[in-house]
């Protein structure tokens, strides 16, 4: 650790890099993904972020500004952090702006929604043909998906 923070102690270290640089990239990922940018940008500004991060070490506790080793592991950890954020957001987002396609299995990643079972009318007519549509629409049969058959009165009895 000496090598790669130098004269930081560890209260410095969680402080600086892990609370606030921390804290800040959680909210840059989440900004990222609300503004449906893609995944990539989070890395460029977690680098951005990493050099602000290593400029905060220098002016408060006296640390080296041009650390490589130093300024990799604080960037490496908010790219992380981003990218978290990022993939949460992310997740809310396509379930709930497209509640119709995706749904939500856990807190990083979604899946295709089930399919709600249409109705389509099974009869021998067209469907263009006016003699389909009479008043005797309950002795036409609706199919669902499941192969299951329901009338029309059974429909309107569910709803």
């Amino acid at each position: 650790m000496d090598e790669l923070y130098g004269s930081e102690t560890l209260l410095q270290i969680i402080l600086v890099t892990g609370v606030i640089g921390g804290g800040a990239a959680f909210l840059a990922g989440r900004a990222i993904a609300q503004t449906w940018r893609p995944f990539w940008s989070v890395a460029v500004y977690m680098a951005m972020l990493g050099a602000a991060v290593r400029f905060v070490h220098f002016a408060l506790f006296e640390a080296a500004l041009l650390s490589p080793p130093s300024y990799a592991a604080d960037t490496a950890y908010l790219i992380v952090v981003g990218a978290l954020a990022w993939r949460m957001t992310r997740a809310a987002q396509m379930a709930t702006q497209y509640y119709w396609l995706y749904q939500r299995t856990g807190p990083l990643s979604w899946r295709n929604a089930r399919r709600v079972s249409r109705f389509r009318p099974r009869t021998n007519r067209s469907p263009g043909d006016p003699r389909a549509i009479s008043d005797k629409m309950s002795r036409i049969r609706f199919v669902r998906t499941g192969d299951t058959e329901i009338t029309v009165r059974q429909m309107r009895r569910v709803q």
